[in-house]
């Protein structure tokens, strides 16, 4: 595995990737809007995206990517990530995948100086709730449908 921080022309790398993930949450497929907002938050540098390669049939293939938006916090007088989107194609789950993107991720937000990265989830989405809790997220008081997790930096 391989992880790498994705350059602004480099949408259509995970585009179908981000489209799958959009489908996991009930959003019907679409690779054109799918590339098209990818496209527009690196160009834009509206997010931070890493993505994963793994090795399929003898060539390394994107496997997963996650994806951060910036957040500022006036009293902490710092930046802060949300760790928005995290997604691994079915073909790579339970690989370790997963766990290297958020390491990026974090490590990403403390060569920032970030004081800590937050995401939800799915109340109903058990594997991504106990990955997070075994990297040191902290649960917090649950929002609507998600549980909100933070670590601290």
């Amino acid at each position: 595995m391989n992880i790498r921080r994705l350059g602004p022309n480099e949408a259509g790398i995970i585009a179908y990737l981000f489209d799958a993930y959009r489908q996991f949450y009930k959003q019907p497929s679409n690779l054109a809007l799918a590339e098209s907002y990818i496209k527009a938050r690196l160009e834009n540098n509206e997010s931070v995206i890493f993505m994963a390669t793994a090795e399929k049939d003898g060539k390394d293939v994107p496997a997963g990517f996650t994806q951060l938006y910036l957040r500022l916090s006036s009293v902490r007088a710092s930046r802060n990530w949300l760790l928005n989107d995290l997604y691994v194609d079915a073909g790579f789950r339970r690989k370790g995948i997963g766990e290297g993107l958020i390491k990026a991720a974090v490590d990403f937000a403390k060569s920032e100086n970030a004081t800590f990265v937050v995401l939800e989830t799915a109340k109903d989405n058990y594997t991504a709730q106990s990955l997070y809790e075994a990297m040191g997220f902290i649960k917090q008081e649950p929002t609507s449908d998600f549980f909100s997790y933070k670590i601290d930096l």
